[in-house]
Formats: structure tokens, C-alpha cells, sequence
């Protein structure tokens, strides 16, 4: 079980984002987190993720309180929670081919074959393997993108506006992926009140989550 209970975190003095922000992800469940653009979604991800310091409040993961953020959190809970982000293009190194972005995040002595399973998990063929971002659409980025989220076998999947600068089509198949992934708890935060209503256990609306009005991002 990944929770967080009261968060409250920002960016800075007189910045406060999450005011706080209490939610339960559980494994084998997707659950929505609907909410205008600003209202915190991101930044909600990046604590769930251990990649930003709350200033108050707590996250637990599996049972175990986490005390240590970004750089400091250990490895091993890190390799717990996989992350897409909204902007695939942002969150690659334009200078990498797709198959060094796959396997980005497999563990140490992963067989070579590895990242090849997980490209043909999203629907990579070997072929899109040998470009870079550039030589790719958005949706196919994104699909490598995701397939390194699943790198680290992780047991949560954070997915953060991730079909937001996708087609239909792409949008549905990578909510597809997701959604039969069974074996993870994914938390999908959108301002698409119809796409969580059609793949989600359950939706919330922001503002039941949170305990008190935070400022906009």
C-alpha cells in the first residue's frame, strides 16, 4: 500500500501547493485523481514518488513511514514506484535511442533481452528500439517512456496526465497498458473527468482529498 496522509508541500516560502492532501493507493486496484490544471496533481505525484520533500504530513509505503526524499531515499523503495510523466519529451535525453531509454531503469545484470520483452510489452517494434526522440511521435515516446516505468518492477505506477499530449488513439491504448496491469496500483491524475471515469476501480475529485485550499502552481 502506497498512502499519504496531510501533505502539505510547496516550492518555497509562500508557495504552498498541497495543503493537506490525504490518499490510498492499493495493489491490483487504478484509481483517478481528477483536478484542474494547477491544482497540485503534479506536484501529489512527485511526493508519491519520493521525488519532492512534504514540509508536512506523511507518505507510507508498504507499511514503512519514508523519511528520506529525492537523492536520499533508499534505492530499494524507489524501485517500488514507477512514474510517467505528462511530457515525454521533457523526460528523455533527446540523445538516447528508445531501447537506452527502455532500459533505463532495469536492475543491475538484467538479461539484454529484457528491455526487448518490456518495447514488445507497450508495443515497441525493434525497429522504433534504434531511433531517438525525435525520429518518434509523441504516443510512441511515451510508450517507451512507460515501458521504462516498468523497468524496476515496481509495485505502483504514478501516471501524471500521461495521455494529455497524445491522439485518441494513442491515448486509448496506452490506458490499455495500464489498465491490465493488474498486478500494480496505478494512480492516474488527469483533468479528464471521462477518461478516469472509463478506466478507473474509482475517481476523486480534488478537492474531497484535500483538507485545506492550497495555492495554484
Amino acid at each position: 500500500m502506497l498512502s499519504a496522509t496531510g501533505l502539505v508541500a510547496g516550492y518555497g516560502k509562500g508557495r504552498r501547493v498541497l495543503g493537506g492532501v490525504s490518499l490510498t493507493l492499493e495493489q491490483g486496484r487504478m484509481i483517478g485523481v481528477l483536478g484542474p490544471s494547477g491544482c497540485g496533481k503534479s506536484t501529489l505525484i512527485r511526493v508519491l514518488a519520493l521525488l519532492h520533500e512534504p514540509d508536512a504530513g506523511q507518505v507510507r509505503l508498504d507499511g514503512e513511514r519514508v523519511t528520506r526524499f529525492r537523492y536520499a531515499a533508499p534505492a530499494e523503495l524507489r524501485r517500488r514506484i514507477g512514474v510517467v510523466f505528462q511530457h515525454p519529451r521533457a523526460s528523455v535525453d533527446p540523445r538516447h535511442t528508445l531501447r537506452r531509454i527502455v532500459a533505463a531503469h532495469l536492475p543491475a545484470g538484467a538479461a539484454p533481452e529484457e528491455a526487448d520483452r518490456l518495447a514488445e510489452l507497450v508495443g515497441l517494434t525493434p525497429e522504433l528500439l534504434r531511433r531517438r526522440p525525435h525520429e518518434v511521435s509523441d504516443g510512441q515516446l511515451q510508450r517507451a517512456c512507460l515501458a521504462r516505468a516498468l523497468g524496476s518492477g515496481p509495485r505502483y505506477l504514478l501516471c501524471d496526465e500521461m495521455t494529455a499530449m497524445l491522439d485518441a488513439s494513442s491515448a486509448a491504448a496506452l490506458v490499455h497498458l495500464v489498465r491490465t496491469r493488474r498486478d500494480l496500483g496505478v494512480l492516474m491524475v488527469s483533468h479528464d473527468a471521462a477518461l478516469l471515469d472509463a478506466c478507473c476501480d474509482e475517481t476523486f475529485r480534488w478537492r474531497d482529498l484535500t483538507a485545506a485550499p492550497a495555492h495554484r502552481e
